[in-house]
């Protein structure tokens, strides 16, 4: 009876060492660090098309890969480039190069690396409603500026785009104050004496740009001013971006040439590399295109989407990106998590 007890409680003292060791294990693995996030960086300056941009690297990179979690940092534009660079923030999927005077620099000394290019081919400029030069027969639209191919033929056409303050004038709508194409096109005006004849109207927000064009596109009406692309207005309207010079870096600082074109880049701190380098690959061939990121914007504004949901959409929509991007293997993930959505 005796060694029955002792054999009894030898097996007890097993299973409660086992039960033990079982919750310790757990509680280490529930404890234990992941890997540190990785971290996109945000503008917070109701930049829709860097919020798609980075729910779409999110989506991607949490179920294509192993171990990542993906997080957003806002804040104001220096303060996050600054964090790029001392390596608190991962990865900027949207820089607009020319936004920041100091890209350039930063780039050639390694303290960000540039990963690739998610836009080749972002433009701005003025533009103007097709049908102002074409006219629209299906809406009973007469051209009313049928020559009105450059920004310097706008001299001919004041009275078509008629300022509704000063109709004696026409009138141009301009950047938001504070963006640099402010400058860039109240110089244009003057180098083409367009100050002559216009008014330089500046819209206190983009919303306000955007709603003037709107207003004017739907009651086909004339209507010249900033615009860029990708935008949900390029994704909605067709438009007619207004000829200049060449660019010539001489000529520009003046007003006389086009704006240039600029790559939207991806941008990671320099320790990326070596925090994540399965991630490399991915994002030196993350590449959306301009006319596809305003559709997104358009499909954003007109259903209402979360950045979320238009990535999504987006990925069910542009499946073959995928194999562009990602390996078989992690195209497959990818798609069987589409396919549970």
């Amino acid at each position: 009876m005796k060694e029955e007890m002792t054999m009894k409680s030898k097996l007890l003292s097993v299973i409660l060492s086992a039960i033990i060791l079982v919750v310790l294990t757990a509680g280490c693995s529930l404890g234990a660090p992941s890997d540190p996030p990785v971290r996109l960086l945000l503008m917070n300056e109701g930049w829709d098309s860097q919020k798609f941009h980075n729910q779409l690297a999110r989506f991607v990179v949490e179920n294509g890969f192993d171990g990542y979690v993906v997080e957003e940092i806002t804040g104001s534009t220096h303060l996050l480039w600054q964090a790029l660079i001392d390596g608190d923030i991962d990865l900027n999927t949207e820089m607009w190069p020319m936004n920041l005077a100091t890209y350039e620099r930063d780039v050639a000394g390694g303290y960000v690396i540039e990963l690739g290019i998610v836009v080749e081919a972002s433009v701005q400029g003025l533009y103007v409603p097709r049908f102002v030069v074409e006219g629209d027969p299906e809406r009973g639209i007469e051209p009313m500026a049928p020559t009105l191919r450059t920004v310097e033929d706008l001299l001919r056409y004041p009275h078509v785009f008629r300022d509704p303050d000063r109709p004696a004038r026409g009138r141009i709508y301009g950047s938001v104050p504070g963006w640099t194409a402010d400058e860039i096109l109240y110089r244009m005006m003057s180098f083409h004496g367009l100050h002559e004849s216009f008014n330089y109207f500046r819209p206190g927000s983009e919303a306000a740009l955007f709603a003037s064009l709107e207003s004017a596109y739907n009651f086909g009406e004339p209507w010249v001013g900033y615009s860029w692309e990708p935008s949900w207005v390029v994704g909605r309207f067709d438009l007619i971006l207004l000829e200049a010079a060449p660019y010539d870096p001489v000529l520009f600082a003046k007003g006389g040439t086009e704006i240039p074109g600029q790559a939207l880049t991806v941008v990671s701190s320099s320790q990326f590399a070596s925090r994540a380098p399965d991630l490399v690959d991915f994002f030196s061939r993350f590449r959306t295109g301009s006319q596809n990121v305003s559709n997104v914007l358009n499909h954003m504004r007109e259903t209402r989407a979360s950045p979320e949901e238009a990535a999504i959409w987006f990925l069910k929509n542009n499946d073959s990106l995928l194999d562009e991007w990602l390996t078989p293997e992690q195209a497959y993930r990818v798609r069987e998590a589409l396919s549970r959505i």
